[in-house]
């Protein structure tokens, strides 16, 4: 089971040195709120493989409201992004429509 544990830890870790080159050389600001996404996801599961070592349960409610931030911020920016690129919100007004 520890060898488990081992290659797991070090699959994150991996995983994580990935996702760190994905948000710094992103070349849009969505590829980085993707991998900043799945870099959140990657700590979750560390934090998951770390609980397994040491025999907790008290990180469970940290793991998962560590996800409903990451989901809460995930939306909010891709809304900010759909929001400039005129996707979602107001249609612009012509002139003499309404007040």
């Amino acid at each position: 089971m520890e060898i488990v544990l081992v290659i797991a830890g070090l699959m994150l870790a991996a995983a994580a040195a990935l996702t760190l080159i994905r948000i710094v050389r992103g070349p849009n600001p969505s590829d980085r709120v993707v991998a900043t996404d799945v870099l959140i996801a990657i700590v979750a599961g560390t934090l998951a493989v770390e609980a397994a070592i040491n025999h907790h349960a008290y990180t469970i409610p940290v793991i998962l409201i560590l996800s409903l931030l990451a989901f809460a911020g995930t939306v909010s920016v891709a809304r900010f992004i759909a929001g400039r690129q005129g996707v979602v919100g107001e249609k612009p007004r012509r002139k003499g429509e309404g007040a």
